[in-house]
């Protein structure tokens, strides 16, 4: 006999009130679950979510925590249902009475104190470049805002340096973000904390504009994300890929070393994809590498699986094997390849800690694709 249950209509009132008006437009027919990546390999259930929370039903607290935001569902959903902003206020409901799993209340306090996700000193952000860079002033024409990731994580400091590297290497009139820059909050406002976001993006949009930035390059598809699509000024935000991509076209990178034949695959992030469309620029960069044997992986472009590191996912333990990146690393070892490139610093974090669990270190390097230009130019000096 099935059990009845009364609606908990404050809960799902409240939801809608914290950004989720889409809720009340979901049928449930199913479509979200069918495509979300999450839906084979563990307990997540996109469609029983939304259900829940239409009803402020329990059980909604421990799914929440479980989406990526990948954006699968959203592509494909008939009702243009925007999930992802239904997910996110339902978390802010449950954070802002402290309910936060206690890995993500690390990431919120390190945040709050820090300015950065990785518990960070603040004044110690661009500690990597060892004064071999310049700090952006006024009158410059590019301010690199490097995300917290590349200035923190020790593998992604590589990649802070490849990409300084390049951009002196190309002539460009360019400048670090200086130290007293702040976390885009991306993460942080997919996990619900709306306030402290709101602090961060204010804190860096006063200081774009006391720079007078009129350019501003990114690294992370996150800072991309945020920046054009919450931060709400008038500035021009480039990724870096895509710059890259120009700058080789107009020659002012020659990539020239001979890679040999090796085999690249290339994995495309979620918020560089299908979040904001771009696809076609790092498989030219991939292509103007000389000797390079080019493989695809069979999940590729707007079918692209996903790492599992947005939405707070970086931050989140889970157990071997519920884990999307470990999927991942199977599909680009298929492919015969022996580096899997990638765009994007969470990428990065995700697909090696999943290389070393699979230890296939030996079979395969997982590299940002500034690294691999970098090593192609290397051979000319």
């Amino acid at each position: 006999m099935s059990e009845t249950v009364s609606p908990f209509l404050e809960v799902s009132q409240a939801i809608i009130e914290a950004g989720g008006e889409a809720l009340k437009k979901c049928y449930q027919c199913g479509t979200c679950s069918g495509t979300c990546p999450w839906k084979p390999i563990s307990h997540f259930n996109i469609r029983t979510l939304i259900r829940l929370g239409q009803f402020g039903l329990e059980g909604i607290e421990d799914l929440m925590w479980g989406c990526s935001s990948c954006k699968f569902c959203v592509d494909r959903c008939p009702r243009g249902v925007e999930i992802i902003d239904v997910v996110t206020a339902a978390r802010s409901v449950y954070a802002s009475g402290g309910l936060l799993p206690g890995s993500l209340r690390s990431l919120v306090g390190s945040l709050s104190a820090n300015g950065n996700p990785w518990t960070g000193d603040a004044s110690k952000r661009n500690d990597w470049a060892r004064d071999a860079y310049p700090i952006y002033e006024k009158g410059m024409e590019y301010l690199y805002f490097t995300c917290c990731t590349v200035s923190y994580d020790a593998r992604n400091v590589q990649v802070a340096r490849a990409t300084s590297e390049l951009l002196t290497r190309a002539g460009l009139n360019w400048g670090l973000v200086g130290a007293d820059a702040r976390c885009c909050g991306e993460s942080l406002r997919k996990v619900g904390d709306y306030d402290l976001f709101e602090r961060l993006k204010e804190h860096n949009r006063n200081l774009f504009k006391e720079a007078g930035a009129a350019k501003i390059i990114v690294i992370s598809p996150h800072c991309l994300e945020t920046f054009t699509k919450e931060y709400g000024d008038s500035y021009r935000v480039i990724h870096f890929v895509e710059l890259l991509a120009d700058l080789i076209r107009q020659g002012k990178l020659s990539p020239s070393r001979d890679f040999g034949g090796r085999k690249i695959t290339y994995h495309d992030p979620c918020f560089l994809g299908r979040h904001n469309g771009i696809y076609d620029a790092p498989r030219d960069i991939i292509n103007a590498l000389p000797g390079v044997e080019f493989q695809e992986m069979d999940r590729i472009r707007e079918q692209s699986m996903c790492c599992g590191g947005g939405g707070g996912g970086l931050w989140i333990e889970r157990e071997k094997g519920e884990r999307l990146s470990d999927f991942r690393i199977e599909e680009a070892l298929e492919t015969g390849a022996s580096v899997l490139a990638t765009s994007c610093p969470y990428c990065i974090a995700m697909l090696e800690d999943s290389v070393r669990t699979a230890n296939a270190d030996d079979r395969i390097a997982v590299k940002d694709l500034s690294e691999l230009v970098l090593e192609s130019l290397e051979q000319q000096d």
